[in-house]
C-alpha cells in the first residue's frame, strides 16, 4: 500500500516515515520544505536502509499534486503539511487559512480526482480552546482560541463535510496534544526555525548553551506549582498514532476523532527539572507575564485511542527528555541549517 505523507520532512513526519516503513507501507514524501530540512530525509534513509522518494511541492498547487498522484498510485495519505506557530497565525492569519485550509481543500479536489479517498489528518488539541474540565474528551465542546486552532477546526469540517458528500471517504482525524522528545537514535529530531515556540526545544536549546535563558510564561495559575500544564507525548507513540490508524482506516465507517495523548498532565517546572536530571545540565529560566491565549491546564483522556485503534502511550517524561536531549547534544544546531 503506497502513502502519500504530505509535509513528511517536517518533526512527525519523518518519525512516521519510519514506523510506516518497519510496518510495510511504501511512501512517499510531498513537502515545500518551508519549514523542515532535505537533511531529515537523508537522515531517515540511513535508519531504514532505503531511499525514499521525495516530491518537492505546495499543497495549494494543484500541477504539484497531480505530479504525485499520477506517478504514483497512492492509496491513502497522512496530511501533516501546514503552519504551526501560534504567534504567527496571529499576526498573519490570512498566511494560515491560505496554507492550511485552501491547501487541505485543493487536495481533497486532487485526491478525488485520483481515486483515493482515505486521509488521516494532524489535527490538534488547541481546537478545544480553553476547557471547562480535564480530562479532555473528542465530544468536548470546540472553541479554538487563535487562526493556527481555527484552521485545524476548519479543515476538521471540511474533512467531515467531504465524507457526507460522499461515503466513501475514509476519514481519521486525530487531535494531537504536546508532541515532544525525538528519535532514540539521536539523529532525527525537532529543528524550528528561529526561536523555537515550542516549550522542549526552548528547554533543550537552553540546555545546550545556544540560548541564555528559558522564558516562563506566568507562574500564577491554578496548578501544582502555578505554571501551565501540558499533556506531552512522546514523538515516537505519536507515530505509531497513525499506523495504528492507518491499519484500521478500512474499518471506519465513519470520520473518526480521536485524541493522541498520554492522559497525565506535566508542569512548565516538572519538565524543567526532568530534563535537568536528564541531561545533567542546568536549565536558566525566568519567570515572565502570561501569554495572551494560554490555558492553565490541558490533558487527554485517551481511553477512546485505547478502544478504536488499540494505542497507548508507552514513553513517559524521562524517555521524552533523555531522547530530546540525546538529539540537541548530537546536533546542536539542528539539521546545521541544511534546508
Amino acid at each position: 500500500m503506497k502513502i502519500l505523507v504530505t509535509g513528511g520532512a517536517g518533526y512527525i513526519g519523518s518519525h512516521t516515515l519510519i514506523l510506516l516503513i518497519d510496518a510495510g507501507y511504501e511512501v512517499v514524501v510531498f513537502d515545500n520544505f518551508c519549514n523542515a530540512s532535505k537533511e531529515s530525509i537523508t537522515r531517515v534513509e540511513k535508519l531504514v536502509n532505503q531511499k525514499i522518494t521525495v516530491i518537492e511541492g505546495d499543497i495549494r498547487e494543484r500541477d504539484d499534486l497531480e505530479k504525485a498522484f499520477s506517478t504514483h498510485k497512492i492509496e491513502a495519505v497522512i496530511h501533516f503539511a501546514g503552519l504551526k506557530a501560534v504567534g504567527e497565525s496571529v499576526e498573519q492569519p490570512l498566511k494560515y487559512y491560505d496554507n492550511n485550509v485552501n491547501g487541505t481543500a485543493v487536495l481533497c479536489e486532487v485526491m478525488a480526482k485520483n481515486g483515493c479517498k482515505s486521509i488521516i489528518f494532524s489535527s490538534s488539541a488547541t481546537v478545544y480552546g480553553d476547557p471547562a474540565t480535564t480530562p479532555i474528551l473528542e465530544n468536548f465542546p470546540l472553541s479554538a482560541t487563535n487562526p493556527y486552532g481555527r484552521s485545524k477546526l476548519m479543515v476538521e469540517e471540511i474533512l467531515r463535510d467531504v465524507y457526507v458528500s460522499d461515503n466513501e471517504w475514509k476519514v481519521v482525524l486525530l487531535r494531537y496534544f504536546n508532541p515532544v522528545g525525538a528519535h532514540e537514535s539521536g539523529t532525527i529530531g525537532e529543528d524550528p526555525n528561529g526561536i523555537p515556540n515550542n516549550l522542549m526545544p526552548f528547554i533543550a536549546q537552553t540546555a545546550v548553551g545556544k540560548r541564555d535563558v528559558l522564558s516562563v510564561f506566568g507562574d500564577d495559575y491554578h496548578t501544582i506549582d502555578g505554571t501551565g500544564v501540558r499533556d506531552y507525548i512522546h514523538v515516537v507513540d505519536l507515530a505509531q498514532g497513525h499506523v495504528n490508524a492507518l491499519d484500521r482506516i478500512v474499518n471506519f465507517t465513519e470520520p473518526m476523532t480521536i485524541n493522541l495523548g498520554t492522559g497525565r498532565g506535566c508542569s512548565v517546572l516538572e519538565m524543567i527539572q526532568a530534563f535537568e536530571k536528564a541531561s545533567g545540565k542546568k536549565v536558566s529560566y525566568q519567570i515572565v507575564e502570561r501569554r495572551v491565549g494560554d490555558i492553565a491546564t490541558c490533558f487527554a483522556d485517551p481511553t477512546y485511542a485505547k478502544k478504536v485503534l488499540d494505542w497507548e502511550a508507552k514513553r513517559g517524561i524521562t524517555e521524552m527528555c533523555e531522547d530530546s536531549w540525546r538529539w540537541q547534544s548530537n546536533n546542536p544546531n539542528g539539521y546545521g541549517g541544511v534546508r
